[in-house]
């Protein structure tokens, strides 16, 4: 990614694929997926979905800049289902996404280039088959003023056109909101103009 770009593609929704050869079943099931955390919970809800499935290997990739990604064979000649997975994510540029391909076994080995194939196919399906949209990076931060300013800065999230978090309205108000990356410098300059402003940066998402 470079400096100046703030976008970046994933899928809508979760979405299924479907492979076969010689047998064998390949299931792929892709995921929005935007925390490394939940990986435990996506494997154990396949593994409950389809507990007689031989082999439930996977890859994500993650964040904005495209630069976290994780793979496993689960059993599979390494480098022949977990790979091939991530490459389509790779060919796709695609990002904040998991894919989960479980394979019936049918009684006849494949072969390297036919596993290679297999979960790619199966793969390439399931994002056949999926919205791909594109998002926004966003820098996400939070804004406290005192009440009498809150309109002034109420203007300034619609004029920016701010994705509002959270607010809390009180003597002394908070907002938290989300500014595209490109127009961070903008807002934060239109932010300062108020009266006793307190601006703080959270997080990028």
């Amino acid at each position: 990614m470079n400096l100046f770009e703030d976008t970046y593609k994933t899928i809508e929704q979760a979405t299924e694929g479907l492979y076969k050869d010689k047998g064998s079943k390949f299931i792929a099931y892709a995921y929005p997926f935007r925390d490394a955390t939940d990986l435990k919970q996506v494997i154990t809800e396949m593994k409950s979905l389809h507990p007689k499935a031989r082999h439930h290997c996977w890859a994500y990739r993650l964040t904005t800049d495209r630069s976290i990604f994780r793979l496993n064979d689960d059993g599979e000649p390494s480098g022949t289902a977990g790979r091939p997975i991530l490459n389509v994510l790779l060919s796709q540029d695609l990002t904040n996404i998991i894919v989960v391909v479980v394979r019936y076994f049918g009684g006849t080995l494949l072969g390297v280039p036919g596993l290679i194939n297999a979960y790619k196919s199966a793969t390439q399906d399931a994002i056949n088959q999926a919205n791909i949209i594109t998002r926004t990076v966003n820098d996400v931060y939070e804004v406290h003023v005192e009440y009498p300013q809150l309109n002034e800065l109420m203007r300034v999230v619609k004029d920016e056109e701010l994705t509002l978090l959270e607010q809390h309205f009180d003597n002394e108000c908070s907002l938290v909101f989300e500014i595209r990356q490109s127009r961070v410098n903008q807002t934060l300059g239109q932010l300062q103009r108020l009266e006793n402003v307190k601006v703080k940066y959270l997080k990028s998402v």
